[in-house]
């Protein structure tokens, strides 16, 4: 009640209008045992200066991620950010009034919104994108609901080369709304009879570059949607999923401008063909003229189970990460075309530059060998994947993922990413390091 600002007579009044006559009255439904009237287990109240000192004894027992070389990925990852990037989100023009419903005070918020959709169009080579998603899981299980609204059919097919997150997700979220989920594995020709859309990310999982146009053409002829979870920057490199005729393309949008930030805050893309865009999930930004003739930015489409159609609604989507896709929308303009390419160029270059140096360490190999691979790549290796992590951790290095936890039959199996940004005396530093570990 500290907080509340009403003084007695405030409450006095309150309570005497709704005929109780006790604040405790209010909360005597609930069971005794549940009712915080005694004494809590909790620290005194500090003053400010004393809460800045006990917060700074936490923060010294974190690891400083700075002495630390990330070859990690596996869904999010240590891309260069532009300084652009931080100053222009917090400009002055850029932090109009949150809520989109009414434009004329919105222009900036909805304007920055409009030129996120038509990069990442760009980008996938779609017709229309929304003004994000929560996250690659959240837009990946709204995507296989999409195809189950246009198809009149209840089954979603996914291959295990998807993010295991991603695929948790969209098993649950099929579960919760009567759907069939079924998953095949990552090199599987998929059985589409009677499904509603196959799911295959592009590059998979394991950083391989899967056939996106035969995996495209086998769920069309079955009648099925194909959707993809592609990763943006990988676009700068590989021909883009709306050119072999994918129906959904949806990713994650953190390597656009934000850090990793220990998994998040993250950005769900979620691009389709023109024929769906009725069925869109979420929020879509339009330009239009205002009376003058002059141009401006409106919300175009919103499927909101909050809104009027309710449980027509194909989605109870009701916002959007406005301020990750704003730094997406500046990392983009920052970067260009071109350097979209060039940072995915040195990414593929630096991973093959790894997996190189760290295959010619006796006991150890590529567990695919044979596939094209982008940035990541999975490391067969002669001890358990986790030991190895954990002694390479206390070098600095954050080595890569284990396999174990997410796929049977992978204990020395570790997924390493190389971006950009790593320098050749890193990843030197790295298989030195690993080769003495794993000796």
């Amino acid at each position: 009640m500290g907080y509340v600002p009403h003084t007695e007579q405030d409450r006095a009044e309150m309570l005497a209008t709704i005929g109780a006559d006790s604040i405790e009255t209010l909360f005597q439904d609930i069971p005794s045992e549940f009712q915080l009237d005694r004494p809590l287990n909790i620290p005194h109240s500090l003053d400010e200066y004393g809460l800045y000192r006990y917060l700074g004894s936490l923060a010294a027992l974190n690891e400083d991620s700075g002495k630390l070389t990330c070859f990690l990925g596996a869904g999010s990852y240590d891309h260069y950010i532009p300084a652009s990037v931080g100053t222009a989100l917090s400009r002055g023009e850029f932090l109009t009034s949150y809520t989109p419903y009414q434009p004329e005070l919105s222009q900036g918020y909805l304007q920055t919104i409009y030129e996120f959709q038509s990069m990442i169009c760009a980008i996938y080579g779609m017709d229309v994108a929304n003004a994000s998603m929560y996250d690659a899981a959240t837009a990946l299980a709204e995507a296989a609901f999409l195809a189950h609204a246009a198809t009149d059919r209840k089954k979603v097919v996914a291959s295990k080369g998807i993010h295991p997150h991603y695929r948790q997700v969209v098993r649950t979220m099929c579960w919760a709304g009567g759907l069939d989920y079924v998953e095949v594995g990552p090199d599987e020709a998929p059985s589409l009879d009677g499904a509603a859309c196959f799911l295959f990310q592009y590059p998979d999982f394991f950083g391989i570059i899967r056939d996106a146009r035969a995996w495209t053409k086998a769920a069309h002829d079955a009648g099925a949607l194909a959707i993809s979870c592609s990763d943006p920057i990988a676009m700068g490199a590989l021909k883009p999923p709306g050119e072999y005729g994918v129906d959904i393309v949806v990713g994650e949008g953190q390597p656009l401008g934000s850090p990793m930030g220990f998994g998040g805050p993250c950005l769900g893309l979620f691009t389709v063909k023109e024929k769906f865009v009725r069925r869109i999930p979420g929020r879509v930004v339009g330009i239009t003229k205002d009376m003058d003739g002059k141009r401006g930015f409106v919300m175009t489409l919103r499927t909101r189970e909050q809104d009027i159609r309710r449980e027509k609604a194909t989605s109870n989507i009701c916002t959007n990460q406005a301020l990750i896709a704003l730094a997406a929308t500046v990392y983009m303009t920052a970067v260009g075309k071109t350097g979209l390419r060039q940072v995915s160029e040195g990414c593929i270059r630096n991973a093959h530059y790894l997996a190189d140096r760290l295959t010619h360490i006796p006991g150890l190999r590529l567990k695919y060998p044979d596939e094209k691979f982008a940035f990541e790549f999975v490391l067969e290796l002669p001890k358990p994947a986790a030991a190895i992590r954990d002694v390479l951790m206390q070098k600095g290095i954050l080595a890569g993922l284990p396999l174990d936890e997410h796929y049977s039959g992978m204990d020395n199996c570790l997924l390493v990413c190389a971006t950009e940004v790593r320098t050749k005396e890193e990843m030197d530093r790295y298989a030195e390091a690993l080769r003495e570990v794993s000796a």
